[in-house]
């Protein structure tokens, strides 16, 4: 008999709201993962950390690397994060970051070097991996739509949201015109990330609406405001059309054939509900008799986001072991531009057009 795989040993830099993801999914999946230490700016955040989650904390890069981590997730601002790669390669250390690390398509190529010398550096973007997208992007992918020409995506911002559009058209690095425009709109404040509202109160909610044309054929429209990640009042959308059907949301219709539909929805098996004492967790989703996403992860308690952001450690465990690259620094550093070029339209009002970028041949 052979005995269980060893967990997963990470360590962070950074002690942030996103930093307690991979700590939250540590706790909650101990023989999945292990955390060997926390990267703090000071020594008084250093024992907030220790005591909420009880992960050892250091000062530098140089002691968290002498915990031995298989790689390093930096979560740090994205204007932080190159030179804590860097530092990161020159130890001889894998570094998954939690964000694109650079503000602009030039800050970003000493680390488009070090990837073509051999370093491993990938971005944790998890949305893609996501349990209803991971659903959703299989069945476009299945063929049963046919060849996709037309997505909308209203749940994600920025790179995030360009993200999914282009694996969900199909597209690598191709070059498209942006035209944007931003309608400003009043919104009842929801929850953010410190609770729930405590009085009733308006903002205005800043909305952006994109097309992303890449030829005649293929054309991704993004709309979204910031606001509808905590709204309890706005809804998350996304459209597939192909050929021969189209996804709305968790509404699944396509031709069997010229003369037949098919129609079909997305539904969440989940455990813990009702009289259900198994505990609370996803199974997975299934349309009609086929499991679309299964969870690898039960019976974890763990939000839809966790659960992707968990893949995303496993993902990057089997790139560090040989395996392929799951969301590689050139396909980040392609989401943020396209993203920043939907910026730029979106505050001039005139279409741009994107241009090849040297790490699409990297």
């Amino acid at each position: 008999m052979t005995g269980a795989a060893s967990p997963i040993r990470f360590g962070i830099v950074g002690s942030g709201w996103r930093s307690e993801f991979f700590q939250r999914i540590a706790r909650a999946l101990p023989e999945r993962f292990e955390i060997t230490g926390v990267v703090t700016r000071s020594a008084d955040r250093g024992r907030e950390v220790e005591q909420a989650w009880g992960v050892p904390t250091f000062r530098t890069v140089e002691e968290l690397v002498a915990t031995r981590p298989k790689f390093v997730v930096v979560s740090v601002p994205r204007e932080q994060a190159p030179a804590t790669m860097i530092r990161l390669t020159e130890l001889g250390v894998p570094a998954l970051t939690e964000t694109p690390p650079s503000l602009d398509a030039e800050s970003s190529e000493p680390l488009h070097r070090l990837v073509a010398d051999g370093a491993i550096l990938q971005v944790a973007e998890q949305y893609h991996l996501s349990p209803l997208l991971r659903a959703q992007l299989a069945v476009a992918a299945s063929g049963r739509l046919g060849p996709i020409s037309h997505v909308l995506v209203g749940q994600c911002h920025d790179y995030h949201g360009v993200s999914i559009l282009r694996r969900a058209l199909g597209i690598t690095f191709e070059d498209a015109t942006i035209t944007a425009s931003v309608f400003r709109s009043p919104l009842a404040q929801g929850p953010d990330r410190t609770g729930d509202p405590t009085e009733e109160r308006s903002v205005t909610a800043e909305q952006i609406t994109a097309r992303f044309e890449f030829g005649a054929d293929r054309l991704g429209v993004y709309d979204f405001a910031g606001e509808q990640y905590f709204s309890w009042i706005r809804r998350n959308r996304l459209l597939i059309r192909g050929e021969r059907g189209e996804i709305s949301d968790l509404e699944v219709s396509y031709l069997q054939d010229f003369r037949t539909p098919m129609f079909g929805t997305i539904r969440r098996i989940e455990a813990g509900q009702g009289g259900n004492l198994e505990g609370l967790f996803l199974r997975g989703l299934i349309l009609g008799d086929e499991w679309v996403f299964t969870n690898p992860f039960l019976p974890g308690r763990l939000s839809d986001d966790e659960i992707a952001i968990a893949e995303c450690l496993v993902r990057m465990s089997d790139h560090v072991d040989g395996g392929p690259p799951f969301y590689s620094l050139a396909e980040a550093s392609q989401d943020n531009y396209l993203s920043l070029l939907m910026q730029e339209s979106a505050r001039t009002g005139k279409p741009v057009r994107s241009e090849p970028q040297v790490w699409a041949h990297a």
